[in-house]
């Protein structure tokens, strides 16, 4: 019943996905996907209660499905976080080893339906080479694409913080939790081969990535406009480097000196000072970039080198002082922390508490009972 449930459910998803409006790469290919998981988990059902053998001409048709998780889970992922690698063809790189597949089954696929059901019945006597094969392949995929899409969520969170001042919304932790769960399938598929533990699992784990694969919004869908007076952009990777260190060597050929780089700095700064623009919750470094009338590459490179911080640290921290100036005024004493909060730019509790604690090693609570403590006692 477990099978069905999912199969119904991932056509059902589908269709959502598929037929949504503003439907973007990253929906196409995982309402594709969906069809695929549907398509592979009524393939075991119909095996397990024989009615596969009712049409024959069908047996085998499964046989490139396990191969497709892996490439639609990362190219999923790749059109979330870097939906401009999809202007080049290098993408359909990813099907070669399923076209591989289709190819060296292509000889069974060609035999009658009878003798298709004889090689079934003998566990696939006179393919075991075949079989030996595709194994071996499923086996390196998994682990290839299991590798290969964690490698895109690192890069993405560095992306994030030198680009965005929240990550709600964008950190795309469900995604983390979907790679976990796709994770633990190819360990089942690899190390423990129990056909009803993959697919009880496949089943349940449909309706996770579904769900959130409908709420997820758009990244990185908006390009930077061209400033008028804005100096030409240099050539900058997309993908930030962890380290400061690498920064500097990065932007070491930019055409933007140490002074320039400083006046941008002190004029950055009056921004911050004069017209507070940390207080917009979804304030990104192209608007910033924009209301400076630089190129957000010049931006980043001045926030990384000169402050020596990403762009996520220096507005949350802004953010942080504000709030701690804010927080005892007088005519503040009425309105909760949070309150406050929201209005010095956070847009969540959460982010709020976790950035305060890692700024201040208080919590935002703790913190002002501790200074009112202090200025009870003087």
């Amino acid at each position: 019943m477990i099978y069905l449930l999912g199969t119904f459910i991932a056509l059902f998803l589908a269709v959502i996905i598929l037929t949504k409006k503003g439907r973007t790469t990253a929906d196409l290919i995982l309402g594709i996907w969906m069809v695929v998981v549907s398509m592979h988990v009524f393939s075991y059902y119909s095996y397990l209660t024989q009615l596969i053998y009712h049409y024959p001409t069908f047996l085998g048709i499964n046989f490139p499905l396990p191969f497709l998780h892996g490439p639609l889970l990362y190219l999923y992922t790749l059109a979330l976080t870097h939906p401009e690698q999809f202007r080049s063809k290098k993408w359909m790189l990813h099907g070669l080893i399923p076209f591989f597949i289709i190819a060296l089954y292509s000889p069974f696929w060609i035999l009658s339906g009878t003798q298709k059901i004889e090689i079934f019945r003998k566990e696939g006597a006179g393919y075991e080479f075949t079989l030996l094969v595709s194994s071996t392949l499923l086996t390196i995929s998994g682990v290839f694409y299991v590798v290969a899409t964690n490698y895109l969520l690192q890069k993405h969170r560095k992306r994030i913080l030198n680009q965005f001042s929240y990550q709600e919304k964008i950190n795309l932790n469900w995604l983390r939790f979907l790679f976990y769960a796709m994770g633990l399938i190819w360990f089942f598929i690899i190390f423990l081969k129990n056909d009803p533990l993959i697919f009880s699992a496949s089943s349940i784990f449909v309706v996770f990535i579904g769900y959130y694969g409908i709420k997820q919004v758009g990244i990185f869908t908006n390009t930077s406009p061209t400033l008028p007076n804005a100096a030409p952009p240099f050539q900058l990777a997309a993908d930030e480097p962890e380290e400061i260190e690498v920064h500097r060597k990065k932007y070491a050929k930019s055409g933007l000196n140490e002074d320039r780089a400083q006046d941008l700095h002190q004029r950055l700064e009056e921004l911050m000072h004069d017209e507070k623009l940390f207080t917009e919750p979804e304030l990104t470094l192209t608007d910033l970039a924009n209301r400076l009338e630089i190129h957000p590459n010049y931006l980043s490179q001045v926030i990384n080198e000169v402050a020596g911080v990403n762009f996520y640290d220096y507005i949350n921290h802004h953010r942080v002082e504000e709030f701690k100036r804010q927080i005892f005024l007088p005519h503040n004493q009425r309105f909760t922390l949070l309150a406050i909060a929201y209005d010095c730019g956070f847009n969540s509790k959460s982010a709020f508490n976790r950035y305060f604690k890692k700024m201040t090693g208080f919590s935002p609570s703790d913190y002002v009972k501790q200074h009112r403590a202090v200025g009870a006692s003087l």
